[in-house]
């Protein structure tokens, strides 16, 4: 019986364990040199580097989105980090997958059909490629997708940028403007409600499903309190925020996030990086 797999070699009629063993034996040593060589040495290793999507990210209500949905599909990414204080959004190399210098952005080296890597800007847009890529949180039905669709350019064209307006004049601008701040928590409040109303009706944004609207819009309600927004006063957004805060999916893609600090105050540096234009 060959020690190494087993099996009896029979030579000329008879049982002849020799030959057998020897030659075993020296292809066990050929294959454990072989292995060591590539551990030690792994430019010989002849597999080509796993292909998988990156995601350019800093840890804010865009950037949220994508990793929202990348755990909640179980998509495997990478994370190449833009920091935006100290102008990496500004980048060449940034610019030529972002030309609008704003994150998040994504380069997917396995896209659907095949061919060169896609790179994507515009978190909506990249919200919807991945959905339609791995068929997952927009309905394929025509009435369930396109209320999906409306609800996330309705974030994007309202939601996001008028609560934007609201952190920069409450939080970032070097000085404090009555009617500027009047202007957009009064926004703010209106969006709360459209939303409120809408959540009123079913369990999420465009319907009874978890769908890329909600990941669209669920991170620009978490800094509710600096809007001066009091989720009390909708009652429908307050169970729907709370819900998805639940998930497992949204911790995980949080975590992603922890590497930064805020600033308690933003420096006159930090303001020309991020609202100078160039």
């Amino acid at each position: 019986m060959s020690p190494v797999d087993g099996r009896c070699s029979v030579v000329s009629g008879h049982s002849d364990l020799r030959p057998a063993r020897g030659l075993r034996q020296l292809q066990l040593v050929v294959a454990v040199a072989f292995l060591i060589v590539s551990l030690e040495h792994p430019v010989t290793n002849l597999r080509q580097p796993r292909k998988m999507l990156t995601l350019h990210y800093w840890p804010t209500p865009n950037a949220h989105k994508i990793t929202l949905f990348l755990e909640e599909a179980g998509v495997p990414f990478r994370i190449e980090r833009v920091d935006i204080t100290k102008g990496d959004q500004f980048e060449p190399a940034f610019l030529k997958i972002a030309p609008n210098n704003r994150m998040p952005a994504i380069v997917d080296d396995e896209p659907v059909g095949g061919g060169e890597s896609l790179s994507l800007f515009e978190s909506g847009a990249i919200l919807q490629y991945l959905a339609e890529k791995h068929g997952q949180f927009l309905p394929a039905d025509l009435r369930g997708r396109h209320a999906t669709l409306q609800w996330l350019f309705w974030q994007m064209a309202g939601l996001g940028p008028m609560l934007g307006q609201n952190h920069h004049f409450n939080v970032y601008a070097p000085e404090k403007i009555p009617y500027a701040i009047e202007r957009y928590v009064k926004e703010t409040a209106r969006l709360y409600g459209v939303l409120d109303r809408q959540l009123a009706m079913q369990d999420f944004v465009a319907g009874n499903d978890y769908t890329i609207a909600d990941m669209a819009c669920y991170p620009w309600i978490v800094p509710h309190k600096r809007q001066q927004m009091d989720l009390d006063t909708y009652p429908n957004v307050k169970r729907w925020f709370e819900t998805i805060r639940a998930r497992p999916a949204t911790t995980r893609a949080y975590a992603h996030g922890d590497f930064y600090t805020p600033p308690t105050q933003m420096t006159d540096a930090m303001r020309r990086v991020l609202f100078g234009a160039r």
